[in-house]
């Protein structure tokens, strides 16, 4: 793949699939993670084996996510937590911010997290945003169909309450988008970060 190739330009077939060659999935070369990308991963447990989620896993899994936030300079919008699975949106706010890195050491924490008989799949999904989804309008539509999980399982009616969902920015606490102001404050504080001085 031409390393000078608009990512944007490539269909979700390229981004997303199996490599027949190797069974893992294909990525995108690793510059589409870097910087100021902003990426939806997907990640299910091994079997889709359920059992794994409880209020004491959520706190060390959002534990997890401020130090992978703080040491790749990343910030998650949100992410929701299922019994199977789970769905993270991640934003890089730093020029050398590295998802792909991040997404590796934050598997291995998690793994290690995870109780015995349990662990994620092979790989993560993931879905590296185009220019037009990163706009404010799209990007809160993908952020809510992240947080709309619940709501299409069966789980909840509404989707405020799951209690296995969030935000994590490292720095900028409470941030929850059950919050009205959510959007207000988090476009602010990414803004305060991204935007040169």
């Amino acid at each position: 793949m031409d390393r000078q190739r608009d990512h944007d330009e490539l269909p979700d077939s390229i981004r997303i699939g199996e490599s027949r060659s190797s069974g893992r999935l294909r990525r995108l070369n690793y510059e589409a993670y870097r910087g100021h990308a902003t990426v939806h991963w997907s990640m299910t447990l091994h079997d889709r084996k359920r059992g794994w989620l409880d209020t004491l896993h959520h706190r060390d899994l959002r534990e997890i996510m401020l130090h992978v936030g703080f040491r790749y300079g990343l910030v998650c919008p949100a992410y929701c937590l299922m019994p199977d699975h789970a769905h993270f949106v991640w934003c890089g706010i730093t020029p050398v911010a590295d998802q792909r890195r991040a997404m590796a050491w934050f598997r291995r924490q998690w793994n290690a997290l995870l109780w015995p008989g349990f662990l994620l799949q092979r790989q993560a999904f993931d879905h590296v945003l185009r220019e037009r989804e990163r706009a404010p309008s799209a990007f809160a539509t993908l952020c809510d169909y992240v947080l709309s999980n619940p709501v299409r399982a069966g789980l909840v009616e509404v989707w405020k309450e799951w209690p296995f969902l969030g935000a994590v920015f490292p720095g900028v606490y409470p941030l929850d988008p059950r919050d009205a102001l959510f959007w207000d404050r988090f476009w602010r504080e990414y803004n305060r970060r991204v935007a040169p001085r």
